[in-house]
């Protein structure tokens, strides 16, 4: 029998990452709902955080069928867990601050930081979903292709609301929603022309 061109060992380091970023994700985005004063965008975290319920799900059943236990503790996850608590302290704490739109503008850089993480980790499982033979193939790529899109969807949203949200905050005209959401863009190529038109759009 062929081996697998991957590490099963790093693999398994991947998954339970994944979980344990879900489920920080979950958290942040709790936070950042409670700082989103434009109703536009509290509309999507909204919808955001329903998707990473169900992307807990996914890994969840993904690490199951797998033969991983989701819930077991390894060190990578313990630093990935104290980042998504950090996240939320952050969020907390630009709240004190008692600007309601500064606070909403460190929940979405936060909410951006949670899904860089969160969207390199599907990236990557769908790397080793090329390789992968057998039921761990099949298991990875319905995972992956369950997922993949609304991670692409996550980043380049809320990176264009935190972009605009930013230029509107320095006393300049913003496109808001911004040019993501308003061409609906899926992917890297989709969001960087949707950025590029902003100038048209305001």
């Amino acid at each position: 029998m062929a081996k697998p061109r991957y590490d099963q060992a790093q693999l398994k380091d991947l998954l339970l990452q994944m979980m344990e970023t879900e489920l920080g994700g979950e958290q942040v985005y709790r936070a950042a709902i409670e700082c989103a004063i434009n109703d536009d965008l509290r509309k999507e975290f909204e919808e955001y955080l329903e998707e990473t319920l169900t992307h807990q799900n996914v890994v969840r059943s993904t690490c199951e069928a797998l033969g991983i236990d989701p819930d077991e503790q390894v060190p990578s996850r313990a630093v990935v867990r104290h980042i998504g608590e950090s996240l939320v302290k952050a969020i907390a704490l630009a709240r004190q601050g008692g600007d309601p739109a500064a606070a909403q503008l460190v929940a979405c850089e936060c909410v951006v930081h949670a899904e860089t993480k969160d969207h390199a980790n599907w990236e990557l499982l769908g790397k080793v979903a090329e390789v992968a033979t057998g039921d761990v193939g099949k298991a990875l790529k319905q995972a992956h292709e369950a997922v993949e899109k609304d991670e692409d969807h996550h980043l380049y949203h809320s990176k264009g609301w935190c972009r605009e949200l930013w230029i509107e905050s320095l006393g300049m005209p913003a496109v808001l929603p911004p040019p993501e959401e308003v061409k609906q863009v899926e992917t890297a190529i989709g969001a960087s022309r949707a950025e590029q038109q902003r100038d048209a759009m305001l």
